[in-house]
Formats: C-alpha cells, structure tokens, sequence
C-alpha cells in the first residue's frame, strides 16, 4: 500500500549508495508503513552532477514549454489526488479530506507559477546618457537544491520548486515528490 520510495538520479530510480532507508511511521499507530531510501553524500553529489547535466538541457527550454511541463506536473497531481491523499493521511495524520486538499492546493501553486514563469520579461532601465542601453533580461542560472522535513509531502515543496523551477533554474526535488509523479 505504501510505495518503496527510492532516489530519483539522473533519470533512474535507485535506493541510496549505502542502502540504508529510515522507516516511515504512522503517527495514529506507531507501525511502520514503509521505508524512504536516506540519501548521503554520495547520492547528493550524484544528484549534484546530474543536476548540471539537466540544467544544460533546461537551460535552452524557453520559458512557454517550460510552463507545459509545470502545467503537465500540475494535471498530475490533479489526477492523482485520490492516490496520494491517503498516504498523506497515514503519514501524517491529518484528515483524508484536508490531505485531499493539500493536494490540490499545491497543484494550484504549480499552475499559478507556470503561468509567472511563461512571462519571465525582461525590461529596459533608463540610462543616465543617451545612447547607453541597460537591459534586463531573466535567464536560468543555475541547479538549485532544496530541503524539507520529510513529512511535509506537498505544499512547502510546491510553493518552493514551483518558484525555481518556472522562471529560470534546472531543480532536484526530494524523493517524496519525485513519487508523485510515478
């Protein structure tokens, strides 16, 4: 019922280096309901090297294909509400129905800066002297690597990644939203 949630690197699933996992515990019952693989230094930099490698290709996606994919993410998770919900609930226990919404909620965070980000404008800056231009022009920079306690499934992550990952830079998300989108 509860998914192996392993390490996604580089495009492949895999447990960590190590192979150690820390358990996942059902607060309401204190049994554990699965494992999550612990990533470690090894893994990080793994996911460190394949991050430069997406960013090159990420890079070069101009900003309305990168709003399709977000709005693709988005419809995911949509659709897949009613499958994460319930891990939520037993992770966490929170109410089925607020887990629901949770979801829904961080689809709509993934939306809203897709569309921010398919307007990623520059802008023109008055010069001092004539014949001098100053131009502002909003480009991807670089990886970003974010952390969250483990528990907190959606909306921290979403308002997070959506905002880096939109309008400019290649991102490396935790194991536990990486298995959303199974």
């Amino acid at each position: 019922m509860y998914p192996k949630v392993q390490l996604l690197i580089d495009g492949k699933w895999c447990d960590a280096a190590s192979g150690r996992t820390l358990p996942v515990v059902n607060p309401a019952t204190g049994e554990t309901i699965g494992t999550v693989a612990h990533a470690e230094k090894a893994d990080l930099d793994r996911a460190l090297d394949a991050a430069r490698k997406g960013f090159a290709a990420w890079r070069k996606t101009g900003a309305f294909d990168r709003y399709k994919i977000m709005r693709k993410a988005a419809d995911l998770l949509r659709a897949r509400a009613d499958a994460i919900a319930p891990l939520m609930t037993m992770e966490q226990g929170k109410p089925l129905a607020e887990a629901k919404m949770e979801v829904l909620a961080g689809a709509d965070v993934v939306d809203w800066f897709a569309e921010e980000g398919r307007r990623a404008y520059g802008r023109i800056i008055p010069a001092r002297a004539p014949g001098i231009y100053q131009l502002v022009i909003k480009e991807p920079v670089g990886p970003v690597a974010a952390f969250t306690p483990p528990k907190a499934m959606v909306r921290p992550e979403t308002f997070k990644e959506s905002r880096w990952v939109s309008p400019v830079n290649a991102f490396s998300f935790p194991a536990e939203i990486e298995t959303l989108f199974r």
